[in-house]
């Protein structure tokens, strides 16, 4: 009985490595959109990370307003950041939601 319950364990561990590798690979086609400036300044990235492109109205594009574009464009960034940490958080816990896992235990291990 033994060696049946540690084959099913094993058999759920490959499972779960397979999903996250699926999951993982999805955060590339999931895409945010950070924003900053009441939507002067636009970020698209994936939930991976990976920045996709920047829009910046045309109105800040004048001398005088570069330290203004520097920060919103810093501010889109990070607001595209946070939101692809809550899009990849909420692909892994789709994966790790049926797993047994003590508390506090995050994957990737």
């Amino acid at each position: 009985m033994p060696d049946l319950d540690l084959n099913k364990l094993m058999e759920m561990a490959q499972n779960a490595q397979s999903e996250l590798q699926k999951a993982t690979q999805n955060l590339e086609s999931i895409e945010v959109e950070g924003i900053a400036g009441g939507g002067l300044v636009k970020i698209r990235a994936t939930a991976k990370g990976t920045i996709l492109g920047i829009d910046i109205d045309e109105s800040l594009l004048q001398p005088s307003e570069k330290a203004m574009v520097e920060d919103l464009v810093a501010a889109a960034i990070n607001d595209a950041r946070a939101k692809a940490d809550q899009a990849a958080n909420s692909e892994m816990q789709k994966v790790t939601s049926g797993l047994p896992l003590p508390p506090g235990m995050k994957m990737p291990f």
